[in-house]
This record gives structure tokens, C-alpha cells and sequence, in this order.
């Protein structure tokens, strides 16, 4: 029988990215902050945490991104200005979208030194538990949440790597860390191995790890060694290829929607599918929708 692992109580959220693909428009405002119809990209990543039960968000952020710490902290004017006018719906809806106090931490990534670096950043704030990392700009719908589908694979095998995989075209591994499986139970496969970024001819197999990993506090000594892969960079997934044969090392295929909102179609993408999803917002869009020319 599988033993129970230890919970998985903290999230690593890397927010230090330029969004340059979005320039002009996160020239003064991050990436993070664009929204998806009506709240930003950062708040659906940090509400799938608080759903899986994360306790403890931990962002990995850079220069100008003060705005992501403003936006998780109270706003005394605007909810003083929401109650004296009698908006308590808009209230109650900004309240619930802060994390509980005490929460949240911030740290620096002082060099883009790659992903793999902006998680070894978080080392000290996660110490020796295991932790999620959830990269915003992958954003992913389902319920449940594409976490607590994670979370419950992590429980089920008896903790080690998890990490969040999709199926794509050949051709875009190169794109992508991508992982030779083994064995399925269900929707969940075991890694034999992982590579970053292979050439297609070379990948394994067209399992891409998408923005969502569980990981063991040991992936820090690996991660300790700054040693650069693909793009000259820290990769996380050299990390996680280290501790091959040291930790179980598993992959999900969620039950959820991804759309890449680091990408301007995708985050096209997720405006259209989202809205479509909402009540009072759908009608009218899907007659917009209809009335564009082919």
C-alpha cells in the first residue's frame, strides 16, 4: 500500500518575466495583470492554488512588479469608497480574492537565469516541504482545478514529481520539456524521462510539460549546481531529470482547458472561451461573434 506523502501546503508562483510578446502594453504593467474578462491573469492561478488547499504563496517576482503585491493586499480607499456607496456585491467579491493574511511572501529574481533559477530563488521561503509551481501565463479551467487534480495523483502514488503534461503536435517540442512515459493508470503515466526542448525527430514522445509541477525540497540541490541548459539557461526540467530514479516521478493529463495567455492568440483565446462562460456577459458576446465578418 502506498504511504501517505506529505502535503503539499506552499505554491511557487515565477512572475519576474518582461511580457515582452505584449509590448507596448506591459511596458508599465506586468504580464500577470492583463485580464482575462475581468480579473488578471495572476488571480486565476493563485484561486486553482487556494482551491488544491495551498496555504502559502510564495512569488518569485522582478523590477516593476510591485503592482502584483499592491493587487494581493487591501485597498483601503476603494473599499471604503465600494461600501459608502453601497456596492457591497463588488465588495464582497474583492475581499474574496485575497489570500488570508500572513499569507503571501515576495522575493527577488535579480537575473532572468531561467525558470529552474527563479524557483532555487524561493528555496528559503519553501525549506524542506514539497511545493507547486504554477506558471500564470498557463492558464488552465476545470473543476476540479488542474492542482487538486495533481495533488490528488501525488497522494494516490506516494508523493515525489508530478508534473502537468498535454499532448501536442510534433513539430512544437521543441518548444516544450518533454517526457518519455512508461506505465499509465489513468490519466496518470510515470516518467522513464524528461528533456527540454528536444528537436522533434528527437523527442521522446509528444508529452509536453505544461506550467504545473509538484516537486520534492531536493530539487534545490540540483538546481544549487547553476547548471545551464537549453537556451543557456537554468532549466528546472535538468533538475527534475536529476532526480530520475531517486523520487517517483509522475505525469497528469489534466481534465482542464489550457489556454497560454503568454501568447497573443491564446490570450485572445481565453478572453473569447471565458466570456463565453459567463452568464451576463455571453449573450451579447456570442452576437459579436456572429456579426464579424468571415
Amino acid at each position: 500500500m502506498t504511504s501517505t506523502p506529505r502535503p503539499v501546503r506552499k505554491a511557487v508562483f515565477p512572475v519576474a518575466g518582461l511580457g515582452t510578446r505584449f509590448l507596448p502594453a506591459t511596458k508599465a504593467i506586468p504580464k500577470e495583470m492583463l485580464p482575462v474578462v475581468d480579473k488578471p491573469v495572476i488571480q486565476y492561478a493563485v484561486e486553482e492554488a487556494r482551491e488544491a488547499g495551498i496555504e502559502q504563496f510564495i512569488f518569485v517576482t522582478g523590477r516593476g512588479k510591485h503592482v502584483i503585491s499592491d493587487h494581493f493586499d487591501h485597498a483601503y480607499e476603494l473599499e471604503s469608497q465600494l461600501e459608502g456607496s453601497g456596492k457591497l456585491k463588488a465588495l464582497a467579491g474583492l475581499l474574496e480574492s485575497l489570500p488570508p493574511n500572513g499569507s503571501v511572501s515576495f522575493t527577488r529574481q535579480q537575473r532572468p537565469l531561467g525558470l529552474g533559477h527563479a524557483v532555487w530563488c524561493a528555496r528559503h521561503f519553501v525549506s524542506d516541504e514539497p511545493f507547486a509551481v504554477i506558471l500564470p501565463d498557463d492558464l488552465m479551467v476545470g473543476t476540479p482545478g488542474a492542482l487538486s487534480q495533481m495533488i490528488k495523483a501525488y497522494n494516490e502514488v506516494g508523493g515525489g514529481i508530478i508534473v502537468a503534461v498535454e499532448e501536442k503536435p510534433r513539430e512544437e517540442t521543441r518548444r516544450y520539456g518533454v517526457v518519455d512515459p512508461g506505465k499509465w493508470h489513468g490519466n496518470t503515466v510515470e516518467v522513464k524521462g524528461i528533456v527540454e526542448k528536444p528537436a522533434p525527430e528527437n523527442a521522446p514522445s509528444t508529452l509536453c510539460v505544461i506550467g504545473r509541477y509538484i516537486l520534492p525540497p531536493s530539487i534545490f540541490a540540483q538546481l544549487e549546481r547553476m547548471e545551464r541548459g537549453a537556451g543557456n539557461e537554468i532549466q528546472l526540467t535538468d533538475g527534475m531529470a536529476k532526480l530520475l530514479g531517486h523520487e517517483p516521478f509522475h505525469a497528469v493529463k489534466t481534465e482542464c482547458a489550457r489556454y497560454d495567455c503568454g501568447d497573443k492568440v491564446g490570450f485572445l483565446h481565453a478572453n473569447i472561451a471565458l466570456g463565453l462562460q459567463r452568464p451576463d456577459i455571453a449573450p451579447a458576446l456570442r452576437k459579436i461573434l456572429a456579426s464579424l465578418p468571415k
